[in-house]
């Protein structure tokens, strides 16, 4: 039988406290907040004040529940007077002595059967639980910020947390309308642990100036779906707060994509804090703010003094998905496009398919029918390289084999005109070694498009050591033409989202692999808790697991590094032939 929980003690009462006092009352429970002193209490007391003043205003609160919603909250300075509650939620900063403490001083003062919550997002729970005489009733209640927005609330279990423990905590985190994911007890719990390395990891490439601040951001945006990128997102966390998570995980994992990058501690020593201080990996127009203002950093083009070249003729080389999606791109955008398919069977049937889409678009009406038709009209299929000879830029898309792409390369070497640019949209490998198969690398670039390319609008230039520059300037004048957003990076393996992406991605397989959570609850926590479009097993699912393992396998060979090492059970799944969504199994049944 469930336990009855009626009046919830709530220890700190900082901008974590405040919210969970909130979240507490708005759901008809009596909440005895305590803090340190009178100045603490008025503090805490200022941020319930201002949280509910915007709810009322934004007409998620009328004045009358808003009103009761504060009458349920007492507040005190003393732990004594929570000698009544029936659960305890402690949110004081993240020190383990200073929780220990607090936990030893509970113990004494609530009764034998109350259980003990903390909100850390870091700290071990079983070493805050044994400083107790009821360790089989702590458990990890990790709230998200702002509390009273976000749903994902992580239940914390040690390895002598009583199950109906757990499961009554569980009922509660429903009963405040919240969604509650189990885990064992680890540094970072779920979204952390897989949220700060791949931050982390973006700190390095910023740090290693392999992209700006701006592209690594809208890299993520646009090419993942991510409601944020990493630099904006840790000047919103902060990055001393940030610094602490990665090194509490570094602790405990010693693994080395956890320890905090340099440049970390660099900035919060120079108190460059993100937005609290208005400063940050960006510059804000006032401490606390979100308005991003110019800065001596500011993004400066690489490419403004090189004059873009003229292009109005497209090749594209392949008949796949990307090769038609890019085909089509350049065609509704008034480009001629030079479709070249090994066989005119595969060119018909990938012109048909460009008339399929759009079609489609005709018909949810993002596009009239006559300009459809235009869009077709400028679509020539052709079997011969010697058809490419007059282009302006040629997009290869076929197979991802180096070997296939250096003979695509070597044989668009000899047909295409002299000033051309040749361009490779491969994912993962070196566009360097395809320019190496002319004897034009300086007119040779990487142009990443995602898919499905009529869609997704980010395209990464990747520029070689050998790229001239007005080639890249020609490349992102192209991706403003057909209305493309352009980020550059150099020639590296994963270039920037599969590189931040598939580490990410990695992660939570070997969490799986480990018991630590189930696969649904780790999806939950992504997306519920970080906002991302989708859960790691289901994009895995959806990528395929065959074309995960080969850029796992990608990454890992070019830096090296322990922690990109293939997860276990992804090879052990694809060898036996779980690829995801187009074999019907994957990570999950379809």
């Amino acid at each position: 039988m469930a336990r009855d929980i009626s009046t919830v003690g709530v220890i700190g009462l900082g901008t974590m406290g405040a919210g969970i006092a909130e979240v507490l009352a708005r759901s008809g429970l009596d909440v005895i907040a305590v803090e340190l002193d009178d100045a603490c209490v008025a503090r805490g007391r200022g941020h319930l004040t201002h949280s509910t003043e915007r709810a009322l205003s934004g007409g998620k609160l009328d004045e009358a529940a808003r009103d009761a919603l504060l009458g349920r909250i007492r507040y005190t300075t003393s732990l004594s007077d929570l000698s009544d509650v029936d659960l305890v939620i402690e949110a004081i900063p993240e020190n383990l002595g200073a929780k220990a403490d607090v936990f030893s001083q509970l113990d004494k003062i609530t009764r034998p059967d109350v259980v003990f919550a903390s909100n850390t997002s870091s700290l071990s729970i079983t070493e805050i639980g044994v400083h107790t005489a009821r360790p089989g009733k702590v458990v990890g209640m990790h709230f998200f910020n702002p509390a009273p927005v976000l749903k994902l609330v992580e239940i914390v279990r040690t390895v002598v947390t009583e199950p109906e423990v757990v499961a009554d905590v569980v009922a509660f985190a429903e009963r405040l309308g919240k969604v509650p994911v189990v885990m064992g007890d680890r540094a970072g719990f779920i979204a952390n642990a897989l949220l700060f390395g791949y931050l982390n990891h973006a700190v390095r490439m910023y740090e290693q100036r392999y992209a700006t601040r701006e592209d690594l951001d809208a890299a993520m945006r646009f090419g993942c779906g991510y409601p944020m990128g990493p630099l904006a997102l840790l000047d919103l966390i902060g990055l001393d707060t940030a610094y602490e998570i990665l090194d509490t995980m570094y602790h405990q994992s010693r693994n080395r994509l956890h320890a905090p990058a340099p440049l970390l501690k660099q900035m919060i020593t120079a108190g460059l804090l993100g937005r609290k201080t208005g400063r940050g990996f960006y510059t804000y127009d006032a401490p606390d703010s979100p308005t991003v203002v110019a800065d001596a950093a500011s993004q400066a083009s690489t490419v403004d003094t090189a004059v873009a070249r003229e292009v109005r003729k497209i090749g594209v080389v392949g008949t796949g998905t990307m090769a038609t999606g890019i085909a089509e791109v350049f065609a509704k955008r008034g480009f001629d496009v030079v479709l070249r398919a090994r066989s005119q069977e595969k060119a018909d049937a990938s012109v048909a398919r460009v008339k399929k889409s759009l079609d489609k678009a005709v018909v949810k009406g993002k596009l009239s029918e006559s300009d459809g038709a235009a869009a077709l009209a400028r679509i020539s299929p052709v079997t011969d390289f010697g058809h490419l000879a007059d282009v302006d830029l040629v997009i290869e898309a076929v197979a991802e084999e180096l070997a296939v792409k250096q003979a695509v390369f070597a044989a668009l070497d000899d047909v295409v005109r002299p000033g051309a640019i040749l361009a490779t949209t491969t994912s993962s490998l070196p566009v360097i070694e395809c320019a190496a198969a002319t004897s034009r690398p300086s007119d040779v670039v990487g142009l990443h498009f995602f898919n499905p390319a009529p869609v997704m609008k980010l395209v990464e230039v990747v520029s070689t050591i050998a790229t001239a520059p007005d080639v890249l300037a020609t490349a992102d004048a192209v991706c403003a033409a057909v209305g493309k957003h352009a980020v550059h990076c150099g020639d590296r393996a994963g270039f920037i989202v599969n590189a931040l992406l598939f580490p990410y991605l990695n992660d939570a397989v070997k969490m799986l692999e480990a018991h630590y959570a189930d696969a649904d609850d780790i999806d939950t926590a992504m997306k519920v808790g970080c906002g991302l479009p989708m859960g790691p097993f289901e994009l895995l699912d959806v990528v395929g697991l065959d074309v995960s393992l080969a850029i796992q396998r990608t990454l890992f060979n070019e830096f090296r590094e322990e922690g990109f090492a293939p997860a276990p059970l992804l090879e052990h799944l694809v060898t036996a032939g779980r690829l995801g969504r187009k074999t019907g199994k994957g990570f999950k049944d379809y």
